[in-house]
């Protein structure tokens, strides 16, 4: 199919997700064996082709302005089992094997460790597994 004719089967895929005007979509990672939440983030279609041909977890990082690869700093990667597309086209969800068991830059497994109790306080729910410092360093907060 030529260019005029419309998408090409390798992109119309690509064409049938409902972008932000920035672009972006979110995405939601979800441990392949326990079905767990581990984080939200974005994708660009960059991000998402890359995931696609690398089968892994490729996001946008909105803070950097740049395309990031789970892992690349902590070495916590995530190795992509399947993608899913919700009813209105808007929302994605990874399905991972997350790597070192930790998906949250505070050294916890996932990034919803915080629950909201009876008296509308935030209450954590899962302890640090790995201090960040140990992960990171010192060089601040991060993502990877």
């Amino acid at each position: 199919m030529n260019a005029a004719a419309g998408p090409t089967l390798t992109t119309y895929w690509l064409d049938q997700i409902k972008w932000s005007a920035e672009g972006l979509v979110p995405v939601v990672a979800q441990d392949h064996a326990t079905g767990r939440v581990l984080m939200q983030a974005w994708v660009n279609r960059e991000a998402l082709s890359l995931s696609v041909t690398e089968r892994r977890g490729i996001y946008w990082s909105r803070s950097r302005g740049r395309l990031w690869r789970k892992g690349e700093e902590s070495g916590h990667v995530q190795h992509l089992h399947d993608i899913l597309l919700d009813c209105d086209g808007d929302a994605l969800i990874y399905v991972v094997d997350q790597v070192g068991g930790m998906a949250c830059h505070t050294g916890r497994a996932s990034c919803f460790y915080r629950r909201l109790d009876a008296n509308h306080e935030w209450q954590v729910t899962d302890s640090v597994l790995k201090d960040p410092h140990a992960i990171y360093g010192d060089s601040g907060r991060h993502h990877g």
